[in-house]
């Protein structure tokens, strides 16, 4: 499974930045494919490279998510954890995607 890390911009020169997790760890960023990211910007990460910018909000959940994922895989997170770790999804009722939800309101079964 391939996992984006969302991480904030600590310094930036050219297409080159360090940024640091919600851990705080540090690490060098390549910014090729988000050239506009300045210090301070969130950005998501993945293999080395900042992929797109984020916005605080966006960071936060994300980060919230990928720290309720770890719990689980290590046994440690519990029925409250869960919830935090995903609140914005735990407290809605899930959406089908608009050709799923044109699918289903025409009758249709998807195999």
């Amino acid at each position: 499974m391939c996992i984006g890390t969302p991480m904030r911009v600590v310094s930036a020169d050219g297409l080159s930045a360090r940024c640091a997790d919600a851990a705080g760890r540090v690490a060098a960023i390549d910014l090729s494919l988000v050239p506009e990211a300045a210090p301070g910007d969130h950005v998501l990460v993945f293999q080395g490279a900042a992929r797109r910018l984020m916005d605080a909000e966006e960071a936060r959940l994300v980060a919230a998510a990928l720290e309720g994922v770890a719990a689980l895989m290590a046994g440690t997170a519990d029925a409250a954890a869960i919830d935090a770790a995903f609140a914005d999804l735990a407290a809605r009722e899930p959406a089908l995607p608009p050709h799923l939800a044109a699918a289903f309101a025409a009758g249709r079964k998807e195999a």
